[in-house]
């Protein structure tokens, strides 16, 4: 059986300073024993830091992003091979901001997908849908073809040998959350889609989760964690929500 996972994206925040001093808290109050796998997300630059610094701990590193390319003139890229050279074990794929700041298309994020996995990263699959789409009732379907391009690509047995982390667009950093019954629903379909095969793929929930709300979406059936934001960058805050995983 699979570890639940508390996963902290720092995205563009803070110096190697601080990076350090928040991963060195953390490292202190978490250790192996916890039933719930922590990893952090700092920027590029602070990896290898933040890697040092937790380096005897149960806390492992990830990165935002990675290239779709193994090597060559890509400027401004970084490969799989290079974050897991740094030490990381995990990838984010397909994040929300990614996709709307830097136009990823599906098919991008798959071929990242692929290219993380194939270095021996783990993937973490982001997908949600935009507050229109919600409206007009198109969620599942979204949620169901971000997935689903990447099963095109990469197959079902490999979609479902990684993580998928279910970020409504809509409450990514805006304060807004879904009910848990909202994300159970949009949960139990991601589980549904990956079939027999995904029943012990971990699914996240991601959308401003703090300390406030994460019980109440931890405790849903199809909810094996969460993906926070804001609220990783405040030790005891992200700490609080880790625990409740466990509660």
């Amino acid at each position: 059986m699979f570890k639940s996972l508390i996963v902290g994206n720092w995205k563009m925040h803070g110096t190697a300073q601080t990076a350090v001093n928040l991963a060195t808290q953390l490292a202190e109050d978490w250790n192996a024993d916890n039933e719930v796998e922590m990893v952090v997300f700092p920027p590029f630059v602070h990896i290898s830091a933040v890697a040092a610094a937790v380096a005897k701990s149960a806390i492992s590193i990830g990165a935002q992003n990675v290239s779709e390319y193994s090597a060559g003139a890509y400027t401004g890229e970084t490969s799989a091979e290079m974050l897991v050279d740094q030490g990381c074990k995990y990838a984010l794929v397909g994040h929300s901001e990614r996709r709307a700041l830097q136009n990823e298309s599906s098919e991008t994020v798959a071929e990242k997908f692929i290219a993380a996995q194939n270095a021996g990263l783990i993937p973490i699959l982001c997908v949600g849908e935009s507050l229109q789409q919600r409206q007009n009732n198109q969620t599942v379907e979204v949620v169901s073809g971000q997935i689903a391009a990447v099963i095109e690509r990469a197959g079902l047995q490999n979609v479902c040998r990684a993580v998928i982390a279910y970020e409504p667009v809509w409450a990514v950093g805006t304060g807004e959350t879904a009910t848990p019954e909202q994300a159970q629903q949009v949960h139990s379909a991601i589980r549904a889609q990956l079939g027999e095969a995904g029943t012990a793929t971990p699914l996240l929930y991601g959308g401003s989760v703090n300390a406030a709300n994460a019980a109440d979406l931890f405790a849903q059936p199809d909810i094996n964690g969460g993906l926070v934001g804001g609220a990783s960058l405040e030790a005891v805050e992200f700490l609080n929500i880790a625990k409740l995983i466990e509660a």
